[in-house]
C-alpha cells in the first residue's frame, strides 16, 4: 500500500490532474507550498538573520522609513536594502505602506519584544556553519556549534556563550513553567544546571516564600551569584557548585527543577541525573522537567538536527520521559498544559506514586 501511494503521489500527471480537482485541489496545493517551505526554509530563515544582525527591528521600532533611509542605516547599497525589505515583508516581518515606506510586521514586532529569539538567531550562525553539510553532521556531529558548547561534550572550556544564551531566552521558558504549575506545595526548589539564574528569578519573585538553590558547574554557580545578587535576589537563591553529570545531588529541597537540560545529554547520563534526583528528595517531593519535546513535531524536526551537531543529547517524547521517571522511582508523572508547547512541554513527577 505505502509503495503503491508513493508511486501515485510522485507521478507528475496525477499531481498535475489533482490540482484542478475540487475537491482535492485544495490539499494538493497546500501540500506543494509546504513542499516549497521546505526547499526555501534556509531563505527564510537568513532572511530573518540579516534582520536581526543589521538591527533592522529595533531601527524601525515605532516609526516607518523609506528604502534609501533603510539602506543609509543598514549601510547597504540601494538593491540590497530593496532585496532585504522585499524578502522580509513576504514573511511578514516587516510591512510597507502605499507610499512605499516600511515598518515592523506583526512577526518582526512579536519578535523583538522577546530578546531570547534574537539571541538564538545570532547564535544560529554556528548552526549555519555545520548544517552547510548535513550529512557530515549526521554521520559524525557538528563543528562549530559542538565548540560552543564544550559541556556537551565532556571538555573543558568556556561556558559563556551558553549561559548568555539560556539567560536571554530562559525568562518566556519560565513564563510558560509558571503559567501552568503552582509552587505552593513546595518549601524548597532546587534549579539543577541552572545557568545564570533567570529560572529560580521568575519562580522567586512569584512565590515569595520559596526558598531557592541553583546547582550547577562551579564557574556557572559563582557567575549566577553574582547577576543575581545585582538583581536583589542575593539573599534568596543559594548558588551551589558541582557537576550534575557524576555528583550526588545535594539534599534538602522537595522540588528539582530540570529546565532545558535533560534533552542535552544522552540516555545514560538523563537516567544517572533522575536516579540522583530522587535519593536527594524526600518521599513528598517531586522533579519537574520543562524542555522542547518531540510530540510537538516542528520542535522534534529543529532539536533532532540541532543537538547532533552540538555533539549530545536528543529531543524526547513525553511518554520516553515518563518511562526514565518513573525507572528512576518516581511514582505518578503528569503532563502539564503548557501554553508554548512548541518551545517547552512540562512534567511533574511526583516521588510517591
Amino acid at each position: 500500500m505505502l509503495a503503491a501511494r508513493d508511486r501515485l503521489l510522485a507521478d507528475a500527471r496525477f499531481q498535475r490532474i489533482s490540482a484542478r480537482l475540487p475537491l482535492i485541489g485544495g490539499v494538493a496545493r497546500r501540500e506543494a507550498a509546504a513542499l516549497f517551505d521546505l526547499c526555501a526554509g534556509f531563505i527564510y530563515a537568513q532572511t530573518l538573520s540579516a534582520c536581526v544582525s543589521l538591527d533592522l527591528f529595533e531601527f524601525l521600532a515605532g516609526r516607518r522609513a523609506s528604502v534609501a533611509e533603510i539602506a543609509a542605516q543598514c549601510d547597504l547599497p540601494a538593491r540590497g536594502a530593496e532585496a532585504l525589505l522585499e524578502a522580509a515583508s513576504a514573511l511578514r516581518l516587516l510591512s510597507v505602506g502605499r507610499d512605499g515606506r516600511y515598518g515592523l510586521g506583526m512577526l518582526g514586532a512579536a519578535l523583538r519584544g522577546n530578546p531570547g529569539i534574537s539571541a538564538m538567531v545570532r547564535h544560529h550562525a554556528a548552526l549555519y556553519a555545520d548544517l552547510a553539510d548535513p550529512v557530515r553532521v549526521l554521520r559524525a556531529g557538528g563543528a562549530e556549534l559542538a565548540a560552543l558548547w564544550p559541556y556537551a561534550n565532556g571538555r573543558e572550556g568556556d561556558t559563556g556563550p551558553y549561559t548568555a544564551l539560556m539567560a536571554a531566552s530562559q525568562p518566556m521558558i519560565a513564563d510558560a513553567v509558571l503559567a501552568c504549575c503552582r509552587f505552593d506545595r513546595f518549601a524548597c526548589l532546587m534549579d539543577v544546571g541552572g545557568g545564570s539564574g533567570r529560572f529560580v528569578e521568575a519562580v522567586g519573585r512569584a512565590w515569595p516564600r520559596l526558598d531557592l538553590r541553583l546547582f550547577d558547574l562551579p564557574a556557572v554557580a559563582e557567575q549566577a551569584r553574582a547577576r543575581l545578587e545585582s538583581v536583589g535576589m542575593g539573599g534568596r537563591v543559594c548558588c551551589l557548585a558541582g557537576d550534575f553529570t557524576r555528583d550526588a545531588l545535594p539534599e534538602g529541597a522537595d522540588l528539582i527543577s530540570f529546565v532545558r537540560v535533560l534533552h542535552d545529554h544522552e540516555d545514560d547520563v538523563v537516567a544517572g541525573l533522575l536516579r540522583r534526583a530522587r535519593a536527594a528528595l524526600p518521599a513528598h517531593g517531586a522533579v519537574l522537567v520543562a524542555e522542547p519535546m518531540a510530540d510537538a513535531p516542528r520542535a522534534a524536526a529543529y532539536f533532532s538536527l540541532y543537538l547532533r551537531a552540538m555533539g549530545s543529547g536528543r529531543p524526547r517524547r513525553a511518554r520516553r520521559l515518563t518511562a526514565m521517571l518513573r525507572a528512576a522511582g518516581f511514582g505518578r508523572v503528569r503532563v502539564l498544559r503548557s501554553p508554548m508547547a512548541l518551545l517547552t512541554r512540562v512534567l511533574l513527577a511526583d516521588c510517591k506514586s
